[in-house]
């Protein structure tokens, strides 16, 4: 019965092998939850190469069937920037990418992930869901974001690690003031939303002022719960409204999985209750400080379940392949920028002494450097942490490059530099890009991603950013007149 629904291609998914035996199995658990709590609406999520999550609103039956045909979705997403706007050459051969199957905009097949199943506590009986993308002949996208990130996951699998990882994300809730879209302003995209300030802010820490807003973080900390996703704790961070947001360490593709429905619940719920919820690095508004997403990260024994990260040398606060890692992504530190931060906005955010990095180093237990060791010799939770990423990356790259460059330190045997000091900004190591022009750049020029990504998706990447670029080079900004327009 399932299959004689409309959506996707009949039989695509046995076809193709594209569920695993896990898959399957949590496939027909869906299958009877669905039916148990009468949903009425699944949201098959695939997330783009911005990290936005795309949806289609499908019904229960056919949710269903996609489990067995999957469903069409459009690919011209792929070739649109966060504006909309197409970057690539419209229409061209290969969709001007190299890829054959993008050849005149075609739909994708996607396959949804049932282990990725959840249920919305704020919408009516409606669950979620993510997909991975495959073109009509069975092949898998080679620009989908959780292909990339799995392959990462495989390849450490192969060294014989688990990649562990968990979340430590900071945004802002203000106030909605306005619904309404201007476009009298020009153009599109139109003006972002009237906000103005909760009453929240400037006192780090403080329970009063969290208290304040209580209402905000127990619709939060209810959902996140309710979602059996593994919140550890809700903070007050120093900007009026700015919060911190902290998950326990999950395996592989989890932690990208969750932070894709953490940004949404907390959008989707900010907004229910007249908010506006915002994970832009530093919004142009007073008093504002910055927001950061901060990954910490340890492998893993696949043989002993133990955190090879965890050092038995009273001399050394990490292990041998701790180090290693961190070489590695010490090594790759200025090409992977444009995976952990990529946008104009997130390069505000890198100044010195802002507790935000802006070279290439590693220290132990000091928040002004790249990578901070987080433990102490024989301490069985001792992992790092990379300050670098911004809270609107696109948690699939962001993690891939990560695992990548880890890697390469791993295997190569590398040996990391120095710690730093007292006072990591001031010390001799390679500065991190202070733009998006110069983190692509630097990948560009880079041979190491384009070796492990493939050509193909770093051109892409590259090619999307630089069009973003050279929109933003083009506008005449706010500070231009007033620098400029009464002086000349």
């Amino acid at each position: 019965m399932a299959v004689s629904r409309g959506v996707g291609k009949h039989g695509f998914v046995r076809e193709h092998g594209l569920l695993t035996p896990e898959q399957a199995e949590a496939g027909r658990r869906t299958a009877s939850l669905v039916a148990e709590l009468d949903l009425r609406t699944i949201r098959m999520i695939w997330v783009d190469q911005h990290g936005a999550a795309r949806c289609k609103f499908m019904s229960a039956p056919d949710y269903l069937a996609s489990l067995e045909n999957g469903i069409d979705f459009s690919g011209a997403l792929l070739s649109m920037d966060s504006a909309n706007n197409v970057f690539t050459q419209a229409f061209a051969e290969n969709g001007g990418l190299d890829i054959p199957e993008l050849t005149g905009f075609p739909d994708m097949v996607l396959v949804p992930d049932p282990t990725t199943f959840r249920v919305l506590p704020w919408a009516d009986r409606t669950g979620w869901v993510l997909t991975d993308a495959y073109f009509s002949n069975g092949k898998p996208v080679p620009l989908d974001a959780r292909r990339l990130l799995r392959g990462q996951v495989e390849a450490a699998r192969e060294l014989g690690y688990d990649y562990v990882s968990g979340l430590e994300v900071e945004f802002y809730i203000l106030r909605r003031d306005s619904d309404r879209i201007e476009l009298s302003e020009g153009g599109w995209p139109p003006p972002p939303p009237k906000v103005s300030l909760i009453e929240h802010g400037y006192q780090y820490l403080s329970e009063t002022r969290l208290a304040g807003i209580n209402h905000v973080v127990q619709r939060l900390r209810d959902a996140f719960i309710d979602m059996e996703m593994p919140l550890r704790s809700i903070e007050d961070e120093w900007g009026p409204g700015q919060l911190e947001i902290t998950l326990d360490p999950l395996d592989g593709m989890e932690s990208a999985d969750a932070m894709i429905l953490l940004r949404s619940a907390a959008k989707q719920l900010a907004h229910e209750m007249g908010l506006h919820a915002t994970f832009m690095a530093r919004p142009g508004l007073p008093n504002m400080f910055s927001s950061g997403w901060h990954l910490h990260e340890s492998l893993r024994s696949r043989e002993t379940g133990d955190n090879v990260f965890t050092s038995d040398d009273e001399n050394h606060s990490l292990s041998l392949v701790g180090r290693q890692f961190v070489a590695g992504l010490l090594e790759h530190a200025l090409p992977m920028t444009l995976f952990c931060a990529p946008t104009i906005n997130a390069y505000k955010r890198y100044k010195p002494y802002s507790f935000a990095p802006d070279r290439a180093v590693w220290a132990e237990e000091n928040r002004g450097s790249m990578i901070r060791v987080q433990g102490q010799p024989f301490e069985r939770g001792a992992h790092i942490e990379n300050r670098v990423g911004e809270p609107g990356a696109n948690p699939y790259f962001y993690l891939a490059a990560n695992i990548a460059a880890g890697l390469d330190g791993v295997r190569r045997e590398l040996t990391p530099p120095p710690l730093a000091g007292a006072d990591p900004y001031a010390t001799e190591a390679p500065k991190l890009p202070t733009s998006l022009w110069e983190a692509v750049e630097a990948l560009e020029k880079d041979d190491f991603f384009p070796g492990v990504f493939g050509k193909g998706f770093v051109k892409f990447l590259t090619m999307m950013k630089r069009n973003e670029v050279n929109r933003f080079l083009g506008e005449v900004t706010d500070w231009e007149m007033r620098e400029y327009f009464e002086f000349f």
